[in-house]
């Protein structure tokens, strides 16, 4: 385990580097405030953040943007709903998915792992190369739609086109890269404050546009498909942050109360995902009838719609729009430093590369892949939504499955195996084993959370209902499909992991821990 007073970490992280050029590098961006600390757990006296806000803050700033708005908007241009019925499926959806990674986010303080480092207790220290790949390219996916859209909303700030779409997501990535090299301190402090213009801009919007949302045109009644179909896309939007959650808490105090860990989580998705959708319903049905707004949004997608919605405020408008168009970079910051703890998991030969390498790589990888996809930015948004979610529900329900029932105290048959002496033989984080984290003959073979994982995936297949692909089941109950891969891979993963930790338990010199 690492050593140093740090609250980044950073100290002990340089040690990795005190070598050769890359050593003098990394000392002379630690100097900077840069973070240098990748995957290695947060030792217990590093864990000493008391500020619990900060988790708010993160989540809401993060969330407060115009790709929350755009979400929104797909329930009455994708979908064919109504903005009343839009916003209610946005309630009772997010109500829903806000609490996984709000759960996974109270873990951070009791373990201090990351999420993905975290998840080898349940996938094993090689199988958890399966979620970690799933969860890189929903991370690189959503970024890349984080810097499109900054982009394009960007470019339509200047009316006389002088500024590209590929220019602007040059400018939005590089921003982000920016903050997301000087980790969790500068985040947190950014994150903090980086709501309010944004949140500024959009009850100007309102005021604004106000007068052509009071009467929105007449949409057929809301059918059982559509509901499901939109609310699986939004599923795919919130509920997939569980593999980040712990990312973020990982510095904060072992005695943390949970429940406030969890409160300040789940609002910070909660209030700015469901307040953002349901604006962006809200212009999305008046656009269908406001010839001016349907022309913005038909050159410059959601950014071109903003643009049109500010446009009667001249040069101040177009300052909003830029703002708007910044209002990603809280996002696109915190994905760059999750990916970069990603990458050092599945390829740990990695692990003595400062974190910040990785986030000016996937920078690297998002800015072509913006500038390819910004031309189809409404096709691409829609089908990434609605295929990304069904595999963070499995993921979720094994981790989860694993914490509730084979991490009790009741079905651990070794607590004094536990490393870290802040938790009671009654706590279920007793049963980590915390210095077995990257040792695979010590963590679980991962067969049976892969085989739940396949099985979850496999048994949603017919019962997605999306405009990619429409199983034979979710033609007569609509799209079923994310809630059906978490109670399957839940009820395999049980049983087969039971068996697992029998077997292991009987093996001469393996920890019970297991």
């Amino acid at each position: 385990m690492e050593t140093g007073k740090d609250l980044d970490g950073s100290s002990s992280d340089s040690l990795h580097l005190a070598n050769g050029s890359e050593g003098s590098l990394s000392k002379r961006l630690l100097g900077y405030g840069v973070e240098t600390r990748g995957i290695l757990p947060v030792p217990v006296e590093q864990r000493t953040d008391g500020q619990f806000s900060k988790i708010f803050f993160i989540w809401f700033s993060a969330n407060f943007n115009i790709l929350s708005f755009s979400s929104g908007t797909l329930g009455p241009l994708a979908f064919g709903l109504s903005a009343r019925d839009s916003c209610l499926v946005i309630l009772f959806f997010n109500l829903l998915c806000a609490i996984p990674p709000s759960y996974l986010a109270t873990w951070g303080p009791k373990l201090g792992l990351r999420q993905m480092v975290q998840a080898r207790y349940s996938f094993g220290y090689f199988g958890v190369i399966v979620p970690c790949v799933l969860n890189l390219i929903t991370m690189i996916g959503f970024t890349t739609l984080n810097v499109i859209l900054g982009g394009q909303t960007l470019a339509s700030a200047r009316s006389d086109g002088n500024l590209s779409w590929t220019v602007g997501i040059v400018i939005i990535s590089l921003i982000s890269l920016l903050f997301s090299f000087c980790g969790y301190k500068l985040l947190n402090r950014f994150e903090r404050v980086a709501w309010i213009p944004v949140c500024i801009t959009f009850i100007i919007a309102l005021g604004i546009g106000g007068k052509h949302l009071s009467d929105p045109p007449t949409a057929a009644p809301a059918s059982a498909i559509a509901v499901l179909s939109y609310g699986s896309v939004l599923a795919g939007y919130t509920i997939t942050w569980s593999g980040l959650s712990s990312d973020f808490t990982s510095y904060m105090r072992p005695d943390a109360p949970s429940w406030r860990i969890f409160l300040y989580a789940y609002l910070g998705f909660l209030i700015p995902i469901v307040t953002l959708h349901c604006i962006g319903a809200v212009f999305a049905a008046a656009t269908l009838a406001n010839p001016l707004w349907q022309e913005g949004y038909l050159t410059g997608n959601v950014g071109g719609l903003l643009d049109a919605v500010l446009r009667p405020a001249g040069g101040f408008g177009k300052f909003l729009v830029v703002l708007l168009s910044l209002s990603v970079t809280g996002n696109v910051a915190i994905t760059f430093y999750s990916i970069s703890l990603n990458i050092q998991t599945f390829l740990p030969i990695l692990l003595g590369v400062p974190r910040f390498v990785f986030s000016t790589v996937a920078a690297a990888i998002v800015i072509p892949l913006g500038i390819l996809g910004a031309h189809s930015f409404h096709d691409t948004l829609l089908n990434f939504l609605s295929l990304i979610g069904y595999w963070a529900t499995p993921f979720i329900a094994i981790v989860v499955s694993e914490h509730l029932i084979f991490r009790s105290p009741s079905s651990s048959s070794s607590p004094s195996s536990a490393s870290s002496s802040n938790f009671s033989s009654s706590s279920r984080f007793s049963s980590y084993n915390l210095t077995h984290w990257d040792s695979p003959r010590h963590l679980p073979t991962g067969i049976p959370a892969l085989l739940a994982g396949i099985a979850g995936v496999g048994v949603a297949v017919p019962c997605i209902h999306q405009v990619w692909f429409v199983g034979p089941i979710a033609e007569k109950t609509g799209d079923i499909g994310f809630e059906v891969a978490f109670v399957v891979a839940g009820l395999v993963y049980v049983p087969l992991r039971a068996v697992e930790r029998r077997w292991a338990l009987g093996r001469s010199g393996l920890d019970s821990g297991v």
